[in-house]
């Protein structure tokens, strides 16, 4: 699996050597954007067709009436129909960039191919490799550029359920596989850049960079480098209402762009930084800094207890069972009244085997032992088992 800024460099050289790279890559994670970095950088001139929306025919059949006026004719490639849909418009189009800059690269990037229809695909497979089309031939400085998103035939992607048309072998011997993964260090420096991403998702997905693109999400919806942009855009149009509705909307649109359980993570880790106060904040230095400790007791329950669920939800990256750590999350644990330091146990209890780490643990560790006997004690105070 390749990078953004790996396939960035590798595209220009497959497409240089003379061959057709297929782009996979699951949806959202930013194919199309991709494709146009890749014609800045190679300072081409970019066309974009989506094959799902096309039919079988659109290529070469005609619609009449088909008057003198409606032929396009080229000084060197021949000539053809101008109809007004599927894909001889955009040929036309790209006819006329190549004969008035002859010298400039051509992209032709077909997105969403294995969504087209299988009679689509092998329409559109003759003019990728033959370069021909009924009397019309491609100019050289044209260059193909496919998108597809996964199927279950192909290896790593075994449980894909997205509704595709497989595409048979001689398609696939023709093309270069390029699989895409998403990668957070790329897309923040596109969001720092490009992308005008606002600061509190950049700083999520620096501090949680498994949640760009997470293995395990809500079946219905889940985020994506895509849905992180909308989040981005649509919390820049609630910022302008006011307050009372921002708060009555808020949470709804997140759910709806990035799946519950993401988006109530966002939310909490938004209400945190509104304190003041991350886990790398938390955890950097030698001890808790008394600025930390300061600002945490001076911060409501509920924001105290956004806090401690945030480093819940990052013990994977800071984990519990380091002594300082576990020191760390003590000591802001015992400034909370005894409801929220219950309600805290009982969110640790719901990490797989994390009681069970800690116990095994504590006897290495004093301050691992000093959370884990807390807990048990608070637990056991509550009549939790």
């Amino acid at each position: 699996m390749l990078s953004f800024q790996e396939l960035i460099t590798a595209i220009p050289v497959i497409l240089d050597a003379g061959n057709v790279p297929a782009i996979v890559g699951e949806a959202g994670i930013g194919k199309s954007a991709l494709v146009q970095e890749v014609a800045e950088k190679m300072a081409a001139k970019l066309f974009t067709t989506v094959v799902s929306l096309s039919e079988k025919g659109d290529l070469a059949i005609p619609v009449p009436p088909m008057t003198d006026s409606a032929f396009v004719k080229t000084s060197q490639y021949g000539e053809l129909a101008d109809v007004k849909f599927g894909y001889t418009h955009t040929l036309i189009e790209i006819i006329q960039w190549a004969e008035a800059h002859p010298e400039q690269p051509i992209i032709w990037f077909l997105d969403e191919f294995n969504r087209g229809t299988q009679a689509v695909q092998s329409e559109l497979m003759n003019l990728v490799l033959q370069r021909k089309i009924n009397s019309l031939r491609l100019p050289a400085q044209v260059h193909m550029v496919l998108a597809e998103n996964p199927d279950a035939t192909m290896t790593g992607f075994e449980t894909s359920d997205y509704g595709v048309t497989v595409g048979d072998a001689a398609i696939n011997d023709r093309t270069v596989r390029l699989v895409m993964r998403a990668d957070a260090h790329d897309w923040l420096k596109w969001a720092q850049s490009k992308g005008n991403i606002i600061g509190s998702v950049r700083r999520y997905i620096e501090e949680n960079p498994q949640q760009l693109a997470p293995k395990e999400h809500d079946d219905d919806l889940y985020p994506t480098p895509r849905a992180w942009q909308r989040v981005s855009t649509n919390l820049q149009a609630l910022s302008r209402l006011p307050a009372d509705q921002q708060q009555q909307l808020r949470l709804d649109l997140l759910e709806g762009d990035l799946g519950v359980t993401v988006g109530q993570s966002f939310e909490t880790f938004t209400r945190q930084h509104r304190v003041g106060l991350s886990a790398k904040e938390i955890y950097a230095g030698k001890k808790l800094a008394p600025k930390v400790m300061q600002t945490f007791n001076e911060a409501g329950t509920d924001q105290q207890q956004s806090i401690m669920n945030s480093l819940i939800q990052q013990v994977d990256t800071y984990p519990l069972t380091d002594d300082s750590h576990a020191s760390r999350f003590t000591l802001l644990l015992n400034l909370m009244p005894v409801d929220g330091q219950f309600a805290v146990a009982l969110k640790l209890a719901e990490v797989a085997d994390l009681l069970e780490q800690l116990y095994q643990t504590a006897p290495k560790y004093p301050h691992v032992k000093q959370l884990y006997d807390q807990l048990t004690a608070i637990g056991l105070k509550n009549n939790v088992h």
